[in-house]
């Protein structure tokens, strides 16, 4: 059974003594299956190890005019659904936990690849999602963490942060988990009314469109992609960028190598982003 968990004290006694490697899923709560997947993913990983999933959302990476207050907290059907996929502890804390002294003073910076894309339209979003990882890393001490690409440069400052400051802790990204219909599983789904859902998916369709142009070239998938977009209606279009996963910079005409196509967007009331891996090939 899992066992849930709400300070510090209570998560170094329901891991202290249990064998084998430690992997930790991080998460806002409003568990679906793209969380679902991660802690399968962490409980074949690490097998007889442990399995910590952590539940809390921060205040740190929300801006002024977020939806930090009507973010959704379902605690207890979170807890479900982390005990079905495999979890043997949830970490749910209060800010007050994560937070003792209050706002803190000292902060990790995101630097220059923070303030692209995700980072530019949400100032100051990285430096708090870093800020609250490496604090989680601290608490939970995992061997491995597990962290989706449906959100591409979240997971590629994470990987970054993990090589300049020397977490002892192996970084896992996890493919996005998809509805049928090809619609990125995300928790602000459940804001979309039937018609915006119907709408939302023209950020899958764009995404699409530029992978099957990938074999002419950068220029052809951003075309591509942007054509999708410029002839849906009720999508308003914050970015959409080529950039190569490294650092997020945009990708050049002639870029080879790995590269991710991603997107954010407007529907109605709610902001969705959606990103697809590509490869042009080639060696750097």
């Amino acid at each position: 059974m899992t066992e849930l968990v709400h300070t510090a004290r209570e998560l170094r006694a329901a891991v202290e003594g249990r064998s084998g490697a430690t992997g930790v899923v991080m998460t806002m709560g409003a568990l679906h299956e793209g969380h679902a997947t991660l802690i399968r993913t962490a409980r074949g990983r690490v097998g007889e190890g442990t399995v910590v999933v952590t539940v809390f959302v921060n205040p740190l990476q929300f801006g002024p005019n977020e939806d930090f207050d009507r973010y959704p907290r379902t605690l207890d059907a979170d807890l479900k659904v982390a005990e079905q996929a495999g979890a043997d502890v949830v970490f749910a804390p209060s800010v007050e936990e994560v937070y003792p002294g209050g706002q803190p003073q000292v902060r990790v910076g995101a630097g220059p690849m923070g303030e692209r894309y995700e980072g530019a339209s949400r100032p100051g979003h990285f430096d708090g999602m870093l800020t609250v990882v490496a604090k989680l890393l601290h608490l939970t001490r995992p061997d491995v963490a597990f962290y989706g690409q449906k959100d591409a440069q979240q997971l590629a400052l994470i990987r970054r942060m993990a090589t300049d400051l020397n977490f002892p802790v192996e970084i896992v990204g996890v493919p996005t988990v998809r509805e049928p219909d090809g619609l990125a599983l995300s928790s602000r789904n459940r804001y979309l009314s039937e018609g915006e859902r119907r709408t939302a998916l023209a950020l899958s369709r764009a995404l699409f469109a530029g992978r099957d142009a990938a074999g002419q070239g950068p220029e052809a998938v951003r075309a591509a992609a942007r054509e999708v977009l410029d002839g849906a209606e009720g999508v308003g279009v914050d970015y959409l960028a080529l950039v190569d996963p490294r650092d997020f910079s945009e990708a050049s005409a002639d870029h080879t190598g790995p590269a991710v196509l991603a997107v954010a967007a407007r529907v109605g009331a709610t902001r969705l982003i959606d990103n697809l891996p590509l490869d042009f090939g080639g060696t750097r």
